[in-house]
């Protein structure tokens, strides 16, 4: 008769397994999500995906400060952040495209059709990012691109065309940037992206009954954030020491 012994899980891989599951959090948070957008409830979508966002800030930072490659190595937390990036980034977003009408019918639903097929071919992409950490070609970001056309309720003719062109520019060797990893004008992106987050934040707890100073901040900020990474592509000494 064999005797099983339990083996004592040491303290490091607890610790490393439960930055996993801050991960994984963000798939239920992206659930909610969607069970918000269904009902059409789009603020409180908006809600769970900022959270969503807040996780996927945090995680990162955190699996590298205890190592959860080396310690949980047959775990890919690449993996698990890119299947969760997809849903919160992608999927859902492209699904309250579709539910709020904004461009119309049927366009609304091939709008979201082409954000979800050029996403996934996207993150298929090995070479996404540049030796400085910006993104080449636009980042499937459309959970910041479809909570900024809420936010200035957005005309149909607007929202095709920043759909268009974005879903275009995600196959073309343009720079986009991270905000948090390009070291280049970091404390001025790193601001900018603050603000963009008060002026969305702002804008939810109105229910996207913004007044006009709301509506142009974000639009600034958020134009700011989709073009500087061409700006600096196009001036390489521009932001540097």
């Amino acid at each position: 008769m064999k005797i099983f012994r339990y083996r004592r899980v040491p303290y490091a891989e607890i610790r490393a397994f439960s930055v996993h599951i801050l991960t994984a959090s963000g798939s239920f948070l992206a659930f909610l999500g969607v069970v918000a957008a269904a009902e059409q409830r789009f603020v409180d979508m908006f809600w769970w995906l900022g959270l969503a966002l807040a996780v996927d800030g945090i995680d990162g930072p955190i699996a590298r400060r205890v190592r959860v490659k080396e310690v949980l190595p047959n775990w890919s937390g690449d993996t698990l952040d890119n299947i969760i990036d997809y849903v919160t980034y992608v999927l859902l977003p492209a699904f309250a495209l579709y539910q709020s009408g904004m461009i119309g019918e049927p366009w609304s639903f091939f709008a979201a059709g082409a954000i979800v097929m050029s996403s996934a071919i996207y993150y298929a992409d090995m070479g996404m990012k540049t030796d400085e950490y910006f993104f080449s070609g636009f980042p499937v970001v459309w959970n910041m691109v479809v909570f900024s056309l809420f936010v200035i309720e957005a005309s149909e003719l607007t929202a095709s065309i920043v759909v268009g062109v974005s879903v275009l520019l995600t196959f073309l060797p343009i720079n986009f940037l991270h905000p948090v990893r390009v070291e280049r004008l970091r404390i001025v992106n790193l601001a900018v992206f603050a603000l963009w987050c008060l002026f969305g934040g702002y804008a939810l707890l109105l229910h996207f009954e913004s007044p006009p100073w709301v509506v142009w901040g974000a639009v600034a900020t958020g134009i700011y954030l989709y073009v500087i990474g061409f700006v600096l592509q196009i001036f390489p000494n521009l932001g540097r020491s």
